[in-house]
């Protein structure tokens, strides 16, 4: 503690003792006011006198301590620095087990309508083209029947049927049904086909069938005389739209010679046309 400081006491030079009797009351006050003012100024120098040596004493003192408080708090704070810097790093844990999906979440409010785009750059001028209309595809189709033909050549046209094609697009399917024979000494074979316009199909193969025996009886007027039901069938390309002669035709085989034919024996003979689309 510092030491306090020692009561000084003025005299006042009012005082009658030390002043005496006065001649009049101005004088009296000038007097007294001076008094004051060294009182004052005496209590002031002995006051300044006095405490500056406390001052300088309590200073020496206080001075230490404030700088160890001061070194301490600077100390602490550094400590705290070099155990954040050297723990800051944790080592990792061990995953955890990966959580269960949430719930869907619910639909979102829709938005508003964009800005309508610009206008695109004008296209250039396109090609005209008649379009075409075609007219749903109708049946087309005809038949013609012979009673008993017993047409017993065994070259040449047996039979004819004509025929109105709408489209050069479709082709044509042809059937032939009637009773067949042949007969011979030797062995022989014989051919029935088809023909359009006099010419045989090339769209893609001639329409055909053969019969051929082997072995001949000795004399054609044998027992051996057998007529069957045959049928001779196919489709042909290529041929162009309008009229069309279709004929079924008898001939011989490529290097076999003929034998005794008979088309349309006793029984009823047809050809069937129809026009078909691809």
């Amino acid at each position: 503690m510092c030491p306090v400081t020692p009561r000084f006491e003025c005299v006042s030079v009012a005082d009658s003792s030390s002043l005496g009797p006065l001649q009049d009351t101005e004088e009296s006050e000038r007097k007294l006011d001076q008094s004051r003012s060294a009182c004052v100024t005496r209590y002031s120098q002995a006051t300044m006198a006095t405490k500056l040596p406390q001052l300088l004493l309590c200073f020496w003192i206080t001075l230490p301590f404030c700088v160890t408080e001061k070194v301490k708090e600077r100390s602490g704070r550094h400590r705290d620095a070099e155990f954040t810097d050297k723990y800051q790093t944790c080592m990792q844990g061990v995953p955890g087990v990966q959580g269960r999906d949430g719930n869907p979440g619910i639909n979102g409010i829709p938005g508003t309508p964009g800005i309508p785009g610009r206008d695109g750059l004008k296209g250039e001028k396109g090609e005209c083209e008649s379009e075409r209309f075609e007219d749903p595809w109708k049946p087309n189709f005809k038949q013609c029947a012979w009673n008993s033909l017993n047409y017993g050549i065994d070259l040449g046209k047996i039979a004819e049927c004509t025929f109105t094609k709408q489209r050069s697009d479709s082709a044509l399917r042809v059937l032939f049904s009637g009773s067949l024979r042949l007969k011979c000494k030797t062995a022989c074979c014989q051919r029935w086909y088809f023909t359009f316009n006099g010419a045989e199909c090339t769209g893609p193969l001639p329409i055909e069938s053969i019969i051929y025996l082997d072995q001949g009886s000795p004399e054609l007027n044998s027992t051996i005389n057998i007529h069957r039901t045959s049928t001779v069938e196919g489709l042909c390309d290529g041929i162009q739209a309008g009229l069309v002669d279709v004929g079924i035709w008898v001939g011989t085989c490529a290097d076999y010679p003929r034998g005794d034919a008979s088309t349309g024996w006793n029984s009823v003979s047809r050809v069937i046309i129809e026009e078909l689309p691809k």
